[in-house]
């Protein structure tokens, strides 16, 4: 089936549901993006810091499903922020992925010591857009003082926040933040799967008993019932996996809704616990990274 989608607020629609590919090794992603395709999923969501994108291009040049069918959204990595070094990463990253457009690209932290260099990084967003080489352009993972900043000094809104949105860490301000300024919010870790920061007191969220009492109701997994609480509450989900079963029990999430009283009880779940890295702590000494050529 096509999934629903989602207008932008430039007038651009895109999935509801995407496909995500972060921690995905590169040989792994080709399977994985084209069990996707093959399932249904017509948005898939990589970065150049993912080092996978040539992979994910790969995968759309060898399906069946058309190019322009598919959504196709990457990241720009901090240690190319600035206004030429952003517009030559839009070249590495089309070279990688063998394309000539993006549907979406966003900067992919606020780098708030640098926001100098954030700023021009969005201003070459900015000249993509106006040049018909991208269809849209956004952010991932701005907190609201940093959607206001950046605000003040550019001219187009973004058209999405990724940022991390799960049962237990909700971000329940700047996810208001995002719906006043018109901005969609992209769930990562829309299940809580993220780990590498998280110390692990919370458990997991697919052993959570009450998302476990709601799935039972429904006759679905924990999994399926997390990323329709994301999309009844109007968000777009990426959720990832390179396990088939998995990659399609995701996608099968648009024959059943959840009460109001469900979507209360998920939202009741949130610890206000961050399982990825603050986003204040992102600085290009320590998230350092040289992304490479095409």
């Amino acid at each position: 089936m096509t999934p629903p989608s989602i207008t932008l607020n430039n007038g651009i629609t895109m999935p509801a549901l995407g496909f995500g590919v972060f921690q995905t090794p590169p040989e792994q992603t080709v399977d994985a993006v084209t069990t996707a395709l093959d399932v249904g999923y017509r948005h898939i969501d990589t970065a150049a810091a993912y080092l996978n994108e040539r992979q994910v291009g790969e995968a759309i040049a060898r399906s069946d499903v058309d190019r322009d069918d598919v959504f196709l959204e990457t990241k720009v990595w901090i240690t190319d922020y600035g206004y030429d070094k952003t517009l030559h990463a839009f070249d590495k990253s089309i070279g990688k992925l063998g394309v000539d457009r993006l549907d979406m690209l966003i900067l992919h932290q606020a780098l708030p010591g640098e926001f100098d260099l954030t700023i021009g990084a969005y201003k070459a967003l900015e000249k993509l857009l106006a040049d018909g080489k991208v269809r849209s352009i956004g952010v991932s993972n701005f907190m609201p003082d940093h959607l206001t900043r950046l605000m003040n000094e550019t001219s187009i809104v973004p058209a999405v926040n990724q940022i991390e949105v799960h049962p237990y860490f909700r971000q329940s301000d700047l996810l208001a933040a995002d719906a006043e300024h018109g901005i969609l919010s992209q769930a990562w870790s829309p299940i809580g799967g993220i780990t590498f920061y998280r110390n692990g007191s919370h458990g997991s969220t697919l052993e959570d008993p009450v998302i476990g009492d709601i799935a039972r109701a429904h006759g679905k997994s924990a999994a399926q019932v997390m990323l329709r609480w994301h999309l009844q509450q109007g968000r777009q989900a990426i959720p990832k996996s390179v396990t088939p079963s998995r990659i399609a029990e995701n996608f099968d999430i648009f024959d059943f809704e959840l009460t109001a009283e469900e979507l209360a009880a998920i939202d009741a779940l949130d610890t206000g616990v961050r399982g990825g890295p603050e986003p204040e702590v992102i600085t290009r000494e320590t998230f350092g990274l040289d992304i490479p050529e095409a």
